[in-house]
């Protein structure tokens, strides 16, 4: 690790102590940059890490509601606005159990650089709560989206922050979001995207992740001389993100062979192919109760195994679409064990840094998270753009945008990893590409 970078990492341990996620991707980014640093000494001298690593603004507040049985509940809520050099704060909320300031801040700082690479005016931000909406009823979700809202309102706008869904927060939580939104400034703007299509939202935002996880994935093997098509691949998860990449890899001749979720996963030896299947993915997730094992009871190709993730099982293409760390060293061991040669993440940091040090050094090729999955954050900003018009897309257009963002992202990440050294290295040049157009932007608007 260099020198520069070093000092920086220190000054993020001692300010952020108990922040293990926060802290793994400052150290995961940095440390590509030391090459950058070293070339653009200005960068130093104006203090632009120091400022990269601080959020603009941070904000945490109560969230108060009603539940079925009449008794008040309280959560925290968060949003914070990493930087906005670029364009307004953009990035999701997430809610779940786990959700803290350290999840917060490491979304949040890689949405600087993921926004950043789909070429689009978008600054980075991230927000959510501990509540989860698993196990809730539709009005208990109501009413504590009514009230997280009534607090994020002042701080969020059409030219400021626009949020998104992400873990826990779909299209039933974002319409309730809008809907109180609306209700407290008495305006019909466009300030949170993957909105339902009859409000303002964007034909093909729904899958948009998924699809450009493949997208990037299909440059990738090309890259390498490979093809995607005829290729198993095992995935995660089976949530929207993961039903978007099993639907585009399917279309592109590929054959999906697993998902997973909290009690296990399942292998399914004929694939989890288009139509039924793929579709009762979509009915697990609404069955609100967070299993895949109900897979295994209804096709009979299929077996699940309890307690066990994914990465066990021998594929051509690794895609994790669940959570963050959700491959440690055992998992990128036994991967390395069975031949893996691609992996291409699809969820945020899914990889623990002492894994992806491992796989990268034994020769698996490596499509980044904030490369990979920003296509839904593209067509997140491409719904603001709609928005603004007031013009509906339809859906091809969405998809030809998105594909023609996939590709740049691949090759921009691709040429920055080779200008500075590391050959095709898509880690390091994600990060690069990524750092470099918010680092200029910065310097051209003073210390702020």
């Amino acid at each position: 690790m260099g020198k520069i970078v070093d000092q920086y990492i220190e000054i993020a341990k001692k300010r952020n102590p108990g922040e293990p996620e926060f802290l793994q991707t400052i150290e995961e980014v940095l440390t590509s940059l030391e090459p950058v640093l070293e070339r653009h000494p200005e960068y130093v001298e104006a203090g632009l890490i120091e400022r990269l690593i601080e959020p603009e603004r941070g904000i945490s507040f109560r969230v108060s509601w009603v539940d079925d049985n009449g008794k008040v509940q309280v959560n925290r809520g968060y949003r914070y606005q990493f930087n906005s050099a670029i364009g307004p704060y953009k990035g999701g909320l997430r809610f779940a159990a786990n959700v803290n300031p350290s999840i917060i801040k490491f979304l949040g700082f890689e949405q600087i650089f993921k926004n950043s690479l789909t070429g689009l005016p978008i600054g980075g931000g991230k927000g959510g709560s501990d509540f989860d909406p698993n196990g809730k009823s539709d009005a208990e979700i109501m009413r504590f989206c009514q009230s997280f809202m009534t607090e994020l309102f002042r701080h969020i706008g059409p030219e400021t922050d626009v949020p998104a869904g992400d873990i826990g927060v779909g299209a039933r939580e974002i319409g309730y979001l809008y809907g109180q939104y609306k209700r407290l400034v008495n305006r019909f703007e466009g300030v949170l995207t993957g909105k339902g299509i009859p409000y303002g939202g964007l034909k093909g935002r729904t899958e948009a992740t998924g699809y450009g996880i493949v997208f990037f994935a299909r440059h990738m093997l090309e890259a390498c001389g490979e093809k995607l098509e005829g290729k198993n691949v095992a995935i995660s998860g089976f949530g929207n993100v993961s039903w978007g990449t099993a639907t585009k890899l399917n279309q592109l001749g590929a054959k999906v062979i697993t998902i997973s979720g909290p009690d296990g996963y399942v292998y399914d030896e004929d694939g989890v192919t288009l139509g039924e299947k793929v579709d009762f993915m979509l009915q697990l997730r609404a069955s609100g109760k967070n299993i895949v094992a109900p897979y295994a009871e209804k096709f009979p190709s299929a077996k699940f195994f309890p307690g066990k993730k994914p990465w066990e099982v021998k594929a051509d293409l690794y895609i994790p679409c669940a959570t963050q760390n959700e491959i440690r060293m055992a998992d990128a061991e036994q991967m390395v064990a069975n031949g893996c040669k691609f992996l291409c993440e699809g969820a945020n940091m899914p990889t623990t840094n002492e894994a992806l040090a491992y796989l990268m050094a034994n020769g698996v090729t490596v499509g980044p998270s904030k490369a990979a999955n920003a296509g839904g954050v593209a067509c997140s900003a491409i719904e603001m753009s709609q928005n603004a018009r007031k013009m509906p897309m339809e859906v091809e257009e969405v998809y030809a945008q998105l594909e023609v963002i996939m590709k740049n992202i691949h090759d921009n990440a691709a040429k920055a990893a080779q200008d500075y050294g590391y050959g095709y290295n898509l880690v390091a040049g994600a990060n690069i590409a990524g750092f470099l157009k918010v680092a200029d932007a910065m310097m051209m608007q003073g210390v702020v």
